[in-house]
C-alpha cells in the first residue's frame, strides 16, 4: 500500500501540535470526542431533510473502547461519516477542517447547527499520546469503506476496507510508558470516565464506554457476603447543561448542587445569576456569588475566572478576561458558539466577542448585586463580609476608573445607625446646610467612637462614616465626591467654615504657650495649632491634608522602610484644664511646662495609635509627676 506524505507545512504544524500547541496531553481526548460529536451533528442535521437517513436526534451516540493489552483506545461514532475524498482533504492536509467547510455550505443556515471543530488540527492531538492512529469510516450514502492508517509525520496511507455500518471509528496505539509520562493512564476506565466528565461532559450525544462494576452475588450469605464484578454499559456525559435549561425548569436546590459539585464548594452560594443573550454575540452563562470566602482569597495563590464553554466543549476551566477584577470572587460558566478559538482551543483570540461578552456580564452582576442590596439587607450584608472589601479595591484600582458603577454597592459603618449604611443612606439623612460626608479613620469602630476629634459631631448629633479598614480612605480620596458632596475627615480636615479662623484668633490670645509648645517638640510637629473640634479632650494629633495616620500605617506595614509620613500637627483644647495648667507654667515653671509639653505630645501620639518616639522617657515623665 503506497504511503502518501504530508505536506512540508503540513509536518511542521504536526510537529507543533505533538509538541507545543496543546498545554495538557489529557486534551486529546476532548478532540477527538468533539470530531464524533461533530460527525453526529452533520448527520443529524442531513436527517432533517432526507428521511432515508433513518435516524433522529436519539439514535445517535459516541462510544469509547479500550483495550489495555493491546493498549488500543478507540473512540467510535455512528455520525456522517467519511469517503477517500474526504481522508484526503481532512486528514491528509493539516488545519483542514471538514467542519468549518460545512458551516460555510450552510449558509445562513449554519447559525442554526452547532459544530464544534473549525480547524481541523484536533484529531492530530492524538499523536500527543499515541504512535500510530487508524481511522475506519463509511460516509452515509458511499458504497464503499476506507482505512487510514498513520504513525505521524512520516505520511499516511488509505485503503478501501470492510465496514457494515455509517460512521467512524478512531483507533489510538497509545505510546509505552516512560520514566516522564505514564501514556498508559489514557486506558484506565477511571480516568476516560473522569476526562469526558471533566471536557466533554456536556456534548449533546450519549457518551458511552463499558465500566467495571461490584455487586453482592445473589446466593451470597448474609453473614459472610460475597462479590462479583461485572461489566456495564453506561452513559459518562450529562449531555443537557443546566445553564440551557430554562429558568422556570430548575429549582433552587437543583442551582445549589450544580454550584457545590462543580466548585467543590461546602456552602451553598448567596446569588445565582442565569444569563440568556442573543445577538451579535449569543452566549449562554450561570454565574455564581459564594455564601462564604473562599481560604486563599486573599491570596495571590487565588484565581479568578469562569469557566468557559464552546457549544458544550470546555475550553477553559478558568478564562480570567471574562470578569474584572472588582467582581473577581464570582464563579460560574459561560457556553457561547460565537467564540473565536485559537486552533488549539486552549487559547482565546482576543476579540471582540469576548469583549462583548465581558461588558455584559458586568453590568448582569452589578445589577444583580443592587437588587440584593434593595431586596435583602441582611443577606447583603454577609455578602459585604466576605466580599466587601473586593468592592472597595474595585473603586480605588485603575485610577478610579469603576467608581461609578461600584460606589452605590458600598457600605461603612455609621456612628449614628450603628450597623453598616450606603452613601445614598448617609446623603438622605444629612441635615440641608451639611456640606460634607464626614468620617473618621480607625482600627475598630469602638476605638473611632472614643477618638476626641468624634466627640463634638457625635454630641451635635451628625453621622459619622467610620472606616476600619485600610483601602477605607483610598476609597474616600478616590471617590472624592457623592451626589455633590465632599468627603471630609473628621480627624484631619477643617469640619466647617470660620472654624480655622476661631482657631487662628485662639491661637493669638495664647501665642506665648502655642511657641512655647513649638520650640520644646522641635521638628516633631510641623505645627502647634489651637483646636476647633476639641470638646472635652486636651489633644488631639491632625495629619491635614494628603496622607492620614491610617495610610501612614499602611504604607508602614507593606513596606517598612518607605519614607512616608503624614504631617503631626498637635491641636490644643485652649479651654481644657490642661492646657490652663500648662499656660500657667510656662511663666513660673518653665522646667515643668517643658514636661507638660511633652507629656500632651506623648498622648497625642497615643490616641492617634501612632508608635511613641521614647516609650522609656514617656514613662519617665509620667512617674516623675507622681512623685
Amino acid at each position: 500500500m503506497p504511503k502518501k506524505q504530508f505536506k512540508a507545512e503540513s509536518k511542521r504544524l504536526l510537529d507543533l501540535m505533538i509538541n507545543s500547541i496543546y498545554t495538557h496531553k489529557e486534551i486529546f481526548l476532548r478532540e477527538i470526542i468533539s470530531n464524533a460529536s461533530d460527525a453526529c451533528d452533520k448527520l443529524c442535521y442531513q436527517a432533517l431533510t432526507d428521511s432515508a437517513v433513518g435516524m433522529d436526534r436519539g439514535d445517535f451516540r459516541i462510544e469509547i473502547t479500550a483495550d489495555r493489552e493491546k493498549r488500543l483506545l478507540t473512540v467510535s461514532d455512528n455520525g456522517v461519516g467519511m469517503d477517500k475524498a474526504d481522508l484526503e482533504n481532512n486528514l491528509g492536509i493539516i488545519a483542514s477542517s471538514g467542519s468549518y467547510k460545512f458551516k460555510q455550505e450552510l449558509g445562513d443556515d449554519a447559525k442554526d447547527t452547532d459544530v464544534i471543530g473549525q480547524f481541523g488540527v484536533g484529531f492530530y492531538s492524538a499523536f500527543m499520546v499515541s504512535d500510530h492512529i487508524t481511522v475506519v469510516t463509511k460516509k452515509y450514502g458511499a458504497e464503499s469503506a476506507y482505512l487510514w492508517q498513520s504513525s505521524g509525520a512520516d505520511g499516511y496511507t488509505i485503503a478501501e476496507c470492510e465496514k457494515e455500518t455509517v460512521g467512524t471509528d478512531v483507533i489510538m496505539h497509545i505510546k509505552a510508558d516512560t520514566d516522564e509520562e505514564k501514556y498508559g493512564e489514557f486506558l484506565e476506565s477511571w480516568r476516560l470516565q473522569e476526562l469526558v466528565r471533566k471536557y466533554s461532559d456536556y456534548i449533546r450525544f450519549p457518551i458511552r464506554m463499558e465500566v467495571s462494576k461490584t455487586r453482592k452475588k445473589e446466593d451470597s450469605p448474609e453473614d459472610k457476603p460475597e462479590y462479583e464484578t461485572y461489566a456495564e454499559v453506561e452513559t459518562l456525559n450529562s449531555m443537557v447543561p443546566i445553564w440551557q435549561r430554562a429558568k422556570s425548569e430548575v429549582t433552587e436546590e437543583e442551582y445549589h448542587k450544580f454550584y457545590r459539585d462543580k466548585f467543590r464548594d461546602y456552602a451553598d452560594p448567596q446569588r445565582v445569576i442565569p444569563v440568556s443573550v442573543e445577538g451579535s454575540v449569543t452566549y449562554k452563562a450561570l454565574l455564581f456569588v459564594p455564601g462564604a470566602t473562599p481560604f486563599d482569597y486573599y491570596t495571590k495563590e487565588f484565581e479568578k475566572g469562569l469557566q468557559l464553554y464552546s457549544n458544550g466543549v470546555l475550553i477553559m476551566d478558568k478564562c480570567a478576561d471574562l470578569l474584572p477584577e472588582h467582581f473577581r470572587f464570582v464563579r460560574g460558566v459561560v457556553d457561547s458558539p460565537d467564540l473565536s478559538l485559537n486552533i488549539s482551543r486552549e487559547l482565546l483570540q482576543h476579540d471582540r466577542q469576548l469583549k462583548v461578552i465581558a461588558g455584559n456580564l458586568e453590568k448582569k452582576i452589578k445589577a444583580d448585586l443592587g437588587k440584593f442590596l434593595a431586596e435583602d439587607r441582611e443577606g447583603y450584608q454577609t455578602f459585604w463580609k466576605n466580599f466587601g472589601r473586593q468592592l472597595k479595591y474595585g473603586v480605588v484600582n485603575e485610577y478610579g476608573r469603576h467608581k461609578d458603577l461600584l460606589q452605590d454597592l458600598l457600605l461603612f459603618y455609621s456612628s449614628t445607625e450603628k450597623k453598616p449604611v450606603t452613601l445614598d443612606e448617609y446623603v438622605s439623612r444629612m441635615r440641608e446646610d451639611q456640606k460634607y460626608i464626614y468620617y473618621a479613620a480607625g482600627e475598630t469602630a469602638d476605638k473611632i467612637d472614643k477618638l476626641p476629634q468624634t466627640e463634638g459631631l457625635r454630641d451635635a448629633g451628625t453621622e459619622i462614616l467610620y472606616f476600619t479598614e485600610e483601602v477605607d480612605e483610598f476609597c474616600a480620596q478616590t471617590l472624592r465626591t457623592y451626589k455633590d458632596k465632599e468627603f471630609r475627615s473628621v480627624l484631619d480636615q477643617e469640619l466647617e467654615e470660620g472654624a480655622e479662623k476661631r482657631a487662628e484668633e485662639e491661637a493669638e490670645a495664647h501665642k506665648a504657650a502655642f511657641d512655647f509648645v513649638k520650640e520644646v517638640l522641635g521638628d516633631s510637629v510641623k505645627e502647634v495649632k489651637a483646636s476647633a473640634r476639641l470638646k472635652s479632650h486636651p489633644v488631639c494629633l491632625t495629619a491635614g491634608e494628603g496622607l492620614s495616620f491610617e495610610m501612614e500605617k499602611y504604607f508602614q506595614a507593606v513596606q517598612p522602610d518607605a519614607p512616608l509620613k503624614a504631617d503631626r500637627i498637635l491641636e490644643l483644647n485652649v479651654d481644657h484644664p490642661a492646657f490652663q495648667a500648662l499656660e500657667a507654667a510656662v511663666e513660673a515653671d518653665p522646667e515643668k511646662a517643658r514636661t507638660y509639653a511633652a507629656l500632651l505630645y506623648n498622648q497625642a501620639l497615643l490616641i492617634a495609635g501612632l508608635p511613641l518616639d521614647d516609650p522609656s522617657g514617656y514613662t519617665d515623665l509620667v512617674c516623675g509627676l507622681m512623685k
